[in-house]
Parts: structure tokens; sequence; C-alpha cells
């Protein structure tokens, strides 16, 4: 009895280690619709928007020398998982104002696995 729970401990463990990665993968794709504009990892620069490093946590409006519109630095919005899935959904509609023209994410697992990919990234770029 006590083999078979080990083994099937093991194997759950496994197969997180792998949905995690899957996402992961999946965010890196979806990504690819931000670049153009956003860019993360250690040698992140503002572009059109500002860098996504250390998104997890950090105030809107924040990264220095990036030139943000009034109503993201006063939208007083901390990114967390379920403020970033309501936000990508509609940017505009959530921060009226934003210079954000990104028309969103609609699905829900596409924008679970940007953040999963997304929160991966300290604010000097490493990868947690």
């Amino acid at each position: 009895m006590m083999k078979r729970l080990l083994i099937m401990t093991v194997a759950l463990s496994a197969s997180s280690a792998a949905a995690i990665a899957q996402d992961l993968a999946a965010g890196a794709t979806s990504f690819k619709k931000c670049m153009p504009c956003h860019d993360v990892g250690e040698k992140a620069k503002n572009k059109v928007g500002p860098l996504l490093n250390g998104l997890d946590g950090r105030k809107t409006g924040t990264i220095e020398g990036f030139n943000y519109s009034g109503a993201n630095k006063n939208s007083g919005i901390v990114w967390s998982e379920a403020a970033f899935l309501d936000y990508i959904k509609d940017p505009r509609a959530k921060i009226p104002g934003t210079k954000m023209v990104f028309a969103g994410i609609k699905n829900e697992t596409e924008a679970k696995n940007l953040w999963a990919y997304l929160k991966q990234f300290g604010s000097d770029g490493k990868t947690k």
C-alpha cells in the first residue's frame, strides 16, 4: 500500500511539473503577441510599452524611464494574477485613457498561461 502511494505521488508530481512547463511554453507563445511593444528578460528594455520584468506585485506606472499615461500611473492597480486576468481581457476598458491599444486576450486559459510566463521574470529579468 505504501509503495503504491509513493508511486502515485511521484507520478502526480511529474504530471504537475509537465503541466507547469506546458503553461510556460504556451505563455511564451502567447507573449509573441506582446513582443512588438513589451520586453522581458535580463536584457529587456522599454519599447512602445514598458518592460514587464517583476510584474507580479508591481504597481502600475512605475517602471523607470517609461512615459506612462496619467490614467495608468493613477489607476492604483498592483499586478497580481487576478488583476492581470481582469486587465488583459480589455486593457482600454480597465484603464480608460491608457496608451495601450492592444485588443486584449479573451481566452482565460491563454491569459493564465501568459501570466505564468510573465510571473517567472524577477525585476532583474532573471527567471525565478
